[in-house]
């Protein structure tokens, strides 16, 4: 019934035509009831409920066809379907069309009825009165209790359904981020793995005929490199492609305890690494992957843009509940030159593994400076927090 209204209106209309129907059939039979033919009756009765198959769908113009029709009805005096349609229209407005309709429509109803009324006999007249009274209060508080529970469940309805977009919107949001987070992760694995082998196959290039042991050494780090790239994209994709915390276990993600592994490789790959460390002991796992990945990223720059002979240096120290990260370049020992117009230094913020590294510091509330380091080369300098705040 409720997902095909105008079917059960249906129904009903044509159950209270059919009680006319046999009310008007019983009255024939008395010999001593005055009754219209029935080709009056029947028209009347048929036009008296059909408008009730629409009262949902056009509350307004279902109720006044009824009340016009009803004095037709009710002055011939066919049956009890004028009753029953005007109570119901009565509902419908209120219900489906608001109290303002409501009001003029039950103006209308006590003006016909008061003509009725008035053109009746007089002794029945407060009856009458007191009967279409109490009709219209009741019809009116039902309509007034089911508009309220429809407006209910329609606030109902409109809430979940803005719960469920934010929701949503959330989730999309969460997957942004997580997608973002990867992206980095991808970028600082690819931009240092394939920086470490284009180094050392240049080296090899040079090497391979005047030092074979040298070239031989270059091409296990470039083996060594790339399998160890591949092993951690394969684990980043797998994030991707699967949500099954079952499946097998991860790779553990680096952290600052292993500087000293990365500045092996790189000096290995031909920049040699001054490494400082100080206590890093207990630092939240966030912090200490975004202290290796700012690591990482910088000596990947310094690798691609400091030139031939360049020298690094890492320092890492914690004072209290601040881990100060300071890595620095000599540039092979050239002071800068200024950046000619129109073009602009490599390692300049903009780039992909500059951004990660700032939005790697601010996601727990540090700080990032970059820039050309005094007298030559170029520093990263930056501050994170060594304790998380719960």
């Amino acid at each position: 019934m409720r997902a095909h209204p105008m079917a059960g209106d249906t129904v009903l209309a044509v159950v209270l035509g059919l009680i006319d129907m046999l009310l008007f059939a019983a009255d024939g039979l008395d010999e001593i009831a005055e009754m219209p033919p029935w080709y009056i009756a029947v028209p009347v009765n048929v036009a008296m409920v059909a408008p009730l198959v629409f009262r949902r769908k056009s509350p307004l113009w279902s109720a006044y066809v009824v009340l016009v029709i009803g004095v037709v009805h009710g002055t011939l005096q066919l049956g009890i379907s004028s009753v029953a349609a005007l109570a119901m229209s009565i509902y419908s407005v209120v219900v489906y069309a608001g109290r303002r309709q409501g009001l003029v429509y039950v103006g209308a109803v006590v003006a016909g009825s008061a003509l009725q009324l008035a053109l009746g006999p007089a002794d029945e007249l407060v009856i009458s009165a007191l009967f279409l009274a109490f009709g219209i209060a009741l019809c009116w508080t039902l309509g007034e209790f089911v508009g309220a529970r429809r407006a209910y469940d329609v606030e109902v309805e409109a809430r979940l359904h803005l719960l469920e977009t934010e929701r949503d919107q959330a989730t999309r949001i969460a997957v942004a981020e997580e997608r973002g987070r990867i992206a980095r992760e991808l970028h600082d694995v690819v931009a240092h793995a394939v920086s470490v082998m284009v180094v050392q196959a240049d080296g090899a290039s040079y090497a391979i005929q005047s030092n074979p042991d040298l070239a031989q050494r270059a091409l296990q780090t470039i083996s060594e490199t790339g399998r160890g790239a591949l092993g951690e994209l394969r684990r980043l994709l797998d994030v991707l492609r699967s949500d099954d915390a079952d499946g097998e276990p991860r790779v553990p993600q680096p952290d600052a305890h292993a500087l000293a592994e990365l500045a092996d490789r790189m000096r290995t790959s031909g920049v040699p690494v001054d490494l400082e460390l100080g206590d890093l002991g207990a630092l939240p796992a966030g912090v200490s992957l975004g202290i290796y990945r700012i690591v990482q990223e910088s000596l990947t720059n310094t690798l691609k843009h400091a030139g031939r002979g360049a020298t690094a240096s890492v320092r890492v120290h914690r004072t209290g509940d601040l881990v100060e990260v300071l890595v620095s370049d000599d540039g092979a020992g050239h002071v800068p030159q200024l950046v000619p117009a129109g073009r602009r230094d490599p390692r300049l913020p903009g780039g992909n593994g500059l951004i990660g590294m700032r939005e790697r510091a601010h996601v727990y509330g540090g700080t990032l400076d970059v820039g050309p380091a005094p007298g030559g080369g170029w520093q990263v300098r930056a501050a994170l927090p060594g304790r998380l705040d719960k």
